[in-house]
């Protein structure tokens, strides 16, 4: 990728930089900053060049993804969505389809995400209450959906249905005034991503709006959508340590308990700076690995490769959790009890790394990890509930 684009976003990263902890306490949407890095070419990145687009690696997307993580966590998990559709379209067969959108987002659009579903007992997570039926002019969508992220800030969204041919997504008008976004998203983290509930009302389907499947397993995109969480936990702890140094830069006393007068000169919070670096590396380190297995496996189109990749992903998100969550609990030992204060927010950081890890649920990865070490099993379908379990 050439410099300029590069450049242009880390303009707008700085930015979003300078704002990010305000916005975390106001609650204020990034609107303006979002349409700016859609200018730029965010979008773009993945997209294929006679396209207009970047058509950048998965190394590089990823690094780039951090980068936008550590000025503000929210961002990478906005675009989470879009990202994931263009993965999508690099896939899709149907080339009417695939020249539709792609053009689309060379030409600047954005994509949101709109998937699951408020929750409803004895029915399973992949069961859609969201529907399809057809006009006289067209198809059209009733229904209401959750944790859908992104879709305020986009042109488009991918929305996942039920019709008389199963599950499906389509491609909806996120303007459309059958749309209603409701900014009702309370959880403790990653407050500005608009991951509330999006109410659709008769809603056309765009034309060659058919788009992917929902098998996320589906040549590495399960993989691939958990890589942009870790990515952006890497941004996290970046983000972390620069701002802890800050912190212990401006204090002008430490604890009655230290062995210096000034808190940078104590050994025991240099210590704690460095163990916040290591932890930064460590999540660093495992995304490049990943990211470049992921690449990889898509350069070799091989379903043990991809499953291979499932497996190193999930063992790096265990590894990343834990180390980004441990450092954003343990920076405030370097600090001391002025870094509780709601004017530092510095608890913003674990409460986004919290909501962030708290994404394709961690307890069940060391499990599969251990299934293949010990049993020599490989998992299928994203490892979905009833899915096979495949000895090699």
């Amino acid at each position: 990728m050439s410099t300029a684009p590069i450049d242009e976003f880390r303009a707008v990263f700085a930015e979003l930089a300078r704002g990010a902890a305000e916005r975390d306490r106001t609650g204020e949407h990034p609107y303006e900053l979002i349409s700016e890095l859609a200018a730029a070419g965010f979008g773009k990145l993945r997209v294929p060049v006679e396209y207009g687009g970047l058509d950048v690696d998965l190394p590089t997307l990823f690094a780039v993804l951090a980068e936008a993580g550590e000025a503000d966590s929210n961002v990478p998990q906005i675009w989470r969505g879009h990202f994931t559709t263009t993965e999508i379209l690099r896939r899709e067969t149907d080339r009417a389809v695939r020249d539709r959108w792609f053009t689309a987002v060379g030409d600047g659009a954005v994509f949101g995400n709109a998937q699951s579903e408020p929750s409803t007992a004895g029915t399973s997570p992949r069961d859609l209450a969201t529907r399809v039926r057809d006009g006289a002019d067209g198809r059209y969508v009733s229904g209401t959906k959750f944790y859908s992220t992104g879709a305020r800030f986009a042109d488009y969204i991918r929305v996942a249905v039920a019709d008389g041919a199963g599950r499906r997504f389509v491609v909806l008008p996120a303007r459309h005034p059958g749309v209603d976004h409701v900014d009702d998203w309370d959880g403790i983290g990653q407050r500005q991503t608009g991951s509330g509930t999006t109410v659709l009302t008769d809603v056309p389907v765009e034309d060659l709006g058919d788009i992917g499947s929902d098998d996320y397993a589906v040549r590495g995109l399960d993989s691939f959508v958990q890589v942009v969480h870790l990515a952006n936990l890497v941004g996290v702890a970046r983000n972390l340590v620069s701002e802890t140094v800050d912190l212990v830069r401006a204090r002008n006393r430490t604890s009655l308990h230290g062995l210096t007068q000034v808190a940078a000169e104590d050994p025991e919070v240099l210590g704690v700076i460095g163990t916040l670096e290591a932890r930064a590396l460590t999540a660093e380190a495992l995304v490049t690995h990943v990211a470049h297995r992921l690449d990889e496996a898509h350069a070799a189109d091989d379903e043990r490769g991809f499953a291979e990749t499932y497996l190193t992903v999930s063992t790096a998100q265990v590894a990343i959790v834990d180390a980004v969550l441990d450092a954003s609990s343990s920076a405030f030992n370097a600090v001391g009890s002025s870094a509780v204060r709601n004017g530092v927010n510095l608890d913003r950081h674990w409460r986004n790394a919290r909501t962030l890890a708290s994404h394709n649920p961690v307890i069940y990865k060391p499990r599969v990890v251990g299934d293949r070490l010990v049993n020599d099993v490989y998992p299928t379908s994203g490892y979905y509930r009833n899915s096979e379990r495949t000895a090699s």
